[in-house]
């Protein structure tokens, strides 16, 4: 009998301002990241995202063009979806709070040698090309 570990989906964004993406550090984790988290039920991907990104950033942000998505096997070894999205700020300011405890703002190379993830990477590669072209 094979037993099925249930697939996680969550969401998140990379957040952009003047030229610079938002990072978030977990402490749980120990980790620099991009603000994403799990779908509540009957939650869309989009709604999930901005929601995620306001409770880890305090930041009520504007989504712009879906990203790449993200598989990978989690810590309990479910298989991960993650489906990012690049985001403008609306308002709103960062306080720490349980899950993250520090909110950095990074130029592009400082943002790739903070991140923890190569995939975090590639988004952010993606989000402030696009942030770019928009200027």
């Amino acid at each position: 009998m094979t037993w099925l570990r249930r697939h996680v989906r969550a969401a998140g964004g990379v957040v952009v301002r003047d030229g610079r993406a938002a990072l978030v550090h977990r402490p749980k984790y120990d980790d620099w990241a991009l603000p994403k988290g799990k779908l509540e039920e009957g939650e869309r991907w989009e709604d999930a995202a901005l929601r995620e990104v306001h409770e880890e950033t305090g930041l009520r942000c504007a989504l712009r063009e879906e990203l790449s998505s993200v598989e990978y096997i989690d810590p309990k070894g479910r298989p991960k979806t993650v489906r990012y999205w690049r985001m403008d700020v609306l308002d709103g300011e960062f306080t720490p709070n349980d899950e993250v405890d520090e909110l950095r703002w990074l130029a592009l190379e400082d943002a790739l040698a903070c991140l923890t993830y190569d995939h975090d990477r590639d988004l952010v590669l993606m989000a402030l090309g696009h942030a770019a072209e928009d200027e």
